[in-house]
């Protein structure tokens, strides 16, 4: 077991090695409390350098969670692959108390994959794969973001027993994720026309003016053509990336077909400027 241990270590540090250029987060735990890892995919493997840490979760039965301990020791690192092959390594610690017990850990946070995509030197990949690509990556990343329980404050608006609610904005890589979630608490299905986004700018001088530009989503995830009846469904928008300035705000406009029952909801600046 030791020997098996051993080679482990010796490989985790090779690893660690030829890691050069990344910088790795480090994790904190004791043998209090157990510190969570929540990752976008089942964990197939997890493996720690030291016996001082104990990194535990369901080898049977994949799981997207696993737990973390320490022992009073040197530092040490922590390797884990997905069940996809995506591989997360991190600096782990011990530390008395500690101020952070869960961790949401995102696709985006990948040092890599254990099986690379070969590219050949000489024909370079083809659009139409990296938008095959790019959509798979916006697919696992809305997912996990439904799955996640954050929200960025109390933005809300409800009409005639219709809720609109943004539970959250993200900024990732490029994109602004916009999580948004519609309740319908009346007894009559709600039937989807449209649902835009669109930035508001005042126009200074004499003549006061609105003038809207809508923006068009690159992809969405989950959008419902109809909410029935006391039903409630969540879905994600994905939108390059913008900033407003204090004279503009971002508009949500949810349109109902062959109804009445529309939301028009503000969005200020500061939940555009400031994403989590």
């Amino acid at each position: 077991m030791r020997a098996t241990i051993l080679i482990f270590a010796i490989l985790i540090s090779a690893f660690a090695k030829a890691q050069t250029t990344t910088v790795l987060d480090t994790l904190y735990a004791n043998d209090t409390k157990n510190v969570a890892l929540f990752f976008p995919e089942p964990i197939r493997q997890g493996i720690t350098g030291s016996d001082n840490f104990v990194f535990t979760y369901n080898r049977e039965k994949e799981q997207y969670f696993g737990l973390l301990q320490a022992k009073p020791g040197k530092e040490s690192n922590l390797l884990v692959v997905n069940r996809n092959g995506s591989i997360f390594s991190y600096i782990v610690r011990y530390k008395k108390q500690l101020s952070k017990l869960n961790y949401f850990i995102p696709l985006s946070s990948s040092i890599g994959n254990e099986k690379p995509i070969k590219v050949d030197s000489i024909l370079a990949e083809s659009s139409e794969e990296r938008v095959d690509n790019r959509a798979y990556y916006y697919q696992k990343f809305c997912s996990y973001l439904l799955n996640r329980n954050q929200r960025i404050g109390r933005i809300k608006k409800r009409t005639q027993g219709i809720v609109l609610t943004v539970e959250n904005v993200v900024f990732d890589k490029e994109e602004l994720y916009f999580v948004i979630q519609i309740e319908n608490n009346s007894t009559l299905d709600y039937d989807l026309n449209f649902l835009n986004l669109s930035i508001e700018t005042r126009q200074k001088g004499k003549r006061k003016s609105l003038q809207r530009l809508y923006q068009e989503p690159i992809y969405t995830y989950n959008l419902p053509s109809k909410i029935a009846e006391h039903e409630t469904v969540r879905f994600v928008y994905v939108l390059p990336k913008f900033s407003l300035s204090n004279d503009r705000r971002a508009i949500l406009e949810l349109n109902e077909k062959d109804g009445e029952r529309n939301i028009e909801m503000k969005l200020s600046h500061r939940y555009i400027n400031n994403p989590n």
